[in-house]
C-alpha cells in the first residue's frame, strides 16, 4: 500500500537530532579570544614598542592600530553572522571600516609619488617584510578560529565568507604586529601593514571555501 504523507514525514525525521544553535556572542568570544591569544604571543616573543612601555604611545600607532583592530572586529562579526544562513541579509558594515583603513595605503602611495617627483627616497624600507611575515603568521590564530566556526554553521556565500575571514585574520595579525613595530611613518604602515591584510584576504578567499565546503 502507498505510504501516507504523515508516515513518510515521520520516517524522515525519526533519526534527526537537535543541534546547538550558533550564537553570535559565542562566535565573537571565539574571535576575540583568538585575537588576544595572537597578540599576547607576539608581545611575549618579541616585546612591545618602546613608547607603549613608557605609556606614551605615538598618535600614529593609536590611529593605525585602532583602525586595524576595528576592521578585524567588524569583519569577524560579519563572518560569525554568515555562519547562520539568512537569505537577503545584508552584511556590509565591515566595508565602511575597510574604506577607512584603505586611506593608509592610498596616503602611502601618494607620499611615494610626491617623493619620486621631488627626487627624494620613497621611504619604503625592506624591513617591512618582517612585519608582513609576522602579521601573516599570527593571523593564522584568528583564521583557524573563524574557519572552525564557519564549519559549524551553514554559510551560503562561501567566497565572501573566505574573503572576510582572511581580512579579519590579517587585521588581527597586523594589529598584534603594530604593538611591536617601531615605525610611525605612513609609507611603512600603508604599504607593509596594508599589504598584509590584502594578502590575508586573498588567501582566505582561496582557502576557506575548500575548508568549509559541505
Amino acid at each position: 500500500m502507498p505510504q501516507s504523507t504523515d508516515d513518510l514525514i515521520a520516517g524522515l525525521v525519526d533519526d534527526l537530532e537537535p543541534v546547538t544553535q550558533l550564537r553570535q556572542a559565542r562566535g565573537m568570544a571565539l574571535a576575540l579570544g583568538a585575537l588576544v591569544l595572537g597578540t599576547a604571543g607576539m608581545l611575549f616573543l618579541y616585546g612591545p614598542r618602546a613608547d607603549l612601555v613608557t605609556g606614551q604611545p605615538d598618535a600614529m600607532l593609536l590611529l593605525s592600530a585602532g583602525l586595524f583592530l576595528v576592521l578585524g572586529l567588524a569583519s569577524s562579526w560579519a563572518v560569525v553572522d554568515m555562519a547562520r544562513p539568512a537569505v537577503g541579509t545584508r552584511r556590509e558594515g565591515w566595508g565602511w571600516t575597510a574604506l577607512m583603513a584603505a586611506m593608509f595605503p592610498l596616503a602611502a602611495l601618494g607620499a611615494m609619488v610626491v617623493a619620486w617627483l621631488q627626487s627624494r627616497p620613497s621611504g619604503l624600507d625592506s624591513a617591512g617584510i618582517n612585519c608582513m611575515r609576522y602579521g601573516l603568521v599570527w593571523s593564522l590564530v584568528t583564521f583557524a578560529a573563524l574557519t572552525l566556526w564557519l564549519r559549524r554553521g551553514a554559510p551560503m556565500a562561501l567566497a565572501r565568507a573566505g574573503l572576510l575571514t582572511g581580512v579579519a585574520a590579517g587585521s588581527a595579525g597586523i594589529f598584534a604586529v603594530s604593538l611591536h613595530c617601531p615605525h610611525n611613518d605612513v609609507v611603512h604602515i600603508g604599504i607593509w601593514h596594508g599589504v598584509t591584510v590584502v594578502l590575508a584576504g586573498l588567501l582566505g578567499r582561496i582557502a576557506v571555501p575548500r575548508l568549509i565546503a559541505w
